[in-house]
């Protein structure tokens, strides 16, 4: 499949021109502020993110700080963007980096593939805004621009196609680029997919490529990308215990494994009996309104119950510890538990 002409420069040009410009992350080659912002914007909004970058850069300004920081704090800063693996690998990796690289990055993006939690376009993207190589990325977005420049029509529910893919847009790359230009091509495919080439509605012709888009010609852009095999969301109902006692609550540090591995939250139970069972005798349980959680591909029904109590309550759980409602707050809490317990830090506890 040869290439459309002179997209590369196309590229460039219309970034430069009409591209973003805003954005924190921009205009900087230090490895460390493009790895921070590649690894928050993996399947999260820029609008976001934007709030998140800047609170992390302010508590941790360079690799060594959160090389050093305890994964608490980390992960007490990732609370509500999602997707926690990313903390957690964000904090391995800083270390490695520290432990095995003296504090520097790699330069190059196969190098950069070999530190926890960075896959091939983290890596490629590294690589070209910091160091000039000519490799391209190839997340989600980028995928849905070229299959549809290309009129690429392979699942890519398989694995051969997705390497085909990257070959391809490998094929694409300039020749012979300056490093402002990798930066400027790296991003104008990041700016293509999230403000044009959108996966519903694109603007066709706000499109700098749309004379040379084979899917356009086609008259079937909204048929790429194709990918048949997709995840089926899982419905799963969870009763949280919230034990609340002269200020405090009871919070346990979940298992290492999970969508809330090792984040804080009040005791987890399966079933309603399961967490009635768990009380200790006499003590008064009473249910709270429902909380959806939604996440890629699991969709949660939180269930709390509320024990307020003049007596320190017991579970027959294991182990957790009361901690005052000021710290809880600051720890890293899964979002909706956050939610359940900001009303308790702004008004006097039920007694």
């Amino acid at each position: 499949m040869r290439p459309p002409p002179a997209f590369a420069e196309r590229l460039i040009a219309w970034q430069r021109r009409a591209g973003r410009h805003d954005l924190p992350w921009q205009g900087t080659r230090d490895p460390y502020r493009v790895w921070l912002s590649e690894i928050m914007l993996q399947q999260t909004q820029v609008a976001t993110v934007r709030d998140y970058y800047a609170r992390f850069l302010q508590r941790f300004p360079d690799v060594f700080a959160l090389a050093q920081a305890p994964l608490d704090d980390v992960m007490a800063l990732w609370s509500g963007l999602g997707y926690y693996s990313r903390a957690r690998n964000l904090h391995r990796c800083a270390r490695v980096v520290i432990g095995d690289h003296g504090g520097q990055f790699p330069t190059n993006a196969l190098a950069l593939q070999e530190l926890p939690g960075i896959g091939a376009s983290t890596a490629a993207a590294i690589a070209a805004f910091c160091f000039g190589e000519r490799v391209s990325i190839a997340d989600g977005n980028v995928r849905r621009v070229l299959t549809r420049l290309l009129a690429y029509g392979e699942d890519l529910a398989q694995t051969k196609a997705v390497r085909e893919l990257e070959q391809l847009a490998q094929a694409l790359l300039p020749d012979a680029p300056s490093a402002p230009d990798m930066v400027a091509y790296t991003q104008g495919l990041m700016d293509l997919g999230a403000t044009v080439c959108t996966r519903a509605r694109p603007l066709c012709g706000e499109c700098p490529m749309q004379d040379i888009c084979r899917g356009h010609a086609l008259g079937e852009v909204g048929r790429f990308p194709l990918k048949t095999r997709k995840t089926a969301r899982r419905f799963e109902r969870w009763w949280l215990l919230l034990q609340v006692h002269a200020g405090q609550v009871w919070l346990e540090r979940r298992p290492s494994n999970g969508i809330w591995a090792q984040l804080y939250a009040p005791p987890v139970h399966g079933s309603e009996a399961a967490l009635l069972a768990s009380l200790a005798p006499g003590t008064q349980a009473t249910p709270g309104e429902p909380v959806k959680h939604a996440l890629t591909h699991r969709e949660l029904q939180l269930l709390p119950w509320w024990v307020h109590s003049p007596e320190v309550p017991v579970t027959t759980g294991t182990g957790g510890a009361w901690v005052p409602l000021s710290k809880a707050l600051a720890l890293g809490l899964p979002a909706p538990v956050r939610l359940l317990l900001q009303p308790l830090a702004d008004q006097p506890l039920p007694q």
